[in-house]
Order: structure tokens, then sequence, then C-alpha cells
């Protein structure tokens, strides 16, 4: 299974990876998020609701995040809760100037599945990317557009 989401957000580079990157501050900029909490060396909690028109499922994992700010990359790797083993990174691509500029962010998440027999790639493939990974990624990516480029801490040309 491979989600792809993408957005262009019009603010520099830093201000961008600085907001991405800052996760423990995600439930006070992004609403479905419960909670973010840094556990021992490079190791993050992380639980989010999945929105369902009036109903909320919630979700639940642990990452190893790595930074690269000079590659523009963000990384983790899920290594407890029903998306161990997946592996995610966020690119982070400067682009053209004036109006127009900003930051082309894309987040890929890269799974196998879950460990459930005849049904765990089918599962990841039909409903766990497409319904889960990606209605919480497009809404992080949304999130963090609209922190980073608005009235506090919006772009600057």
């Amino acid at each position: 299974m491979q989600t792809v989401d993408r957005i262009h957000i019009r603010a520099p580079l830093e201000r961008v990876f600085e907001a991405a990157a800052a996760v423990e501050r995600w439930p006070a900029i992004l609403p479905h998020y419960r909670w973010v909490r840094r556990l021992e060396g490079n190791l993050v909690e992380m639980a989010a609701w999945r929105p369902f028109g009036v109903l909320r499922y919630p979700t639940w994992w642990v990452s190893e995040m790595t930074q690269d700010a000079a590659a523009g990359e963000i990384r983790y790797r899920h290594v407890r809760g029903i998306t161990r083993g997946m592996e995610v990174v966020w690119r982070l691509v400067e682009v053209g100037g004036g109006s127009e500029g900003g930051v082309d962010v894309e987040i890929v998440h890269t799974w196998a599945g879950p460990r459930w027999p005849l049904i765990g790639r089918l599962a990841a493939d039909l409903v766990i990317g497409p319904v889960f990974i990606h209605g919480i990624a497009s809404r992080t990516l949304a999130g963090i557009k609209r922190a980073v480029e608005g009235t506090n801490g919006g772009a600057s040309s």
C-alpha cells in the first residue's frame, strides 16, 4: 500500500518545516489530533481521530521520527500499533517566487499491511490506506497550511 498526499503552502520553507516537525504542538493546531507525546529518544506517540460525519474513530501509533532540515525531510517508522512497519516520509520543496512561491509538501506512506492472514494486504489497500491514512494525512496537511498561512505566522514576501 502506498498513499500520497500533497499540498502547496505559501510560506517560507523554514516556517513550514518548523510547523511540520513540531509534532508536540499539533494538537493545538490540528483538531483531529488527540495527543502527541515524546517518548524516549526519537520515539513519538501519536493519537488522532478519523472523523466519519458526526462519528469519530480513534487511532493510535508510535513512530521513530527523524528530521533532516537540510534535505527538507521528516521521516517516521511506525514501531507500535496496527500500522507497525509503515514507513512515512514528508518531503518539503521550496518552489517559485513571488505570489506563487512557497513550499510543496508531500507525505508518502508505504506499508505492506497488517500481518493478518489472507486479508492484511487487502485491508491496507482498500480501507486502511485510502480511508484512514489519507483521511488523517490530508487533514494534517490542511491544518499545517492553515496554521502557517494564517494571520498568526502567515507567509511574508
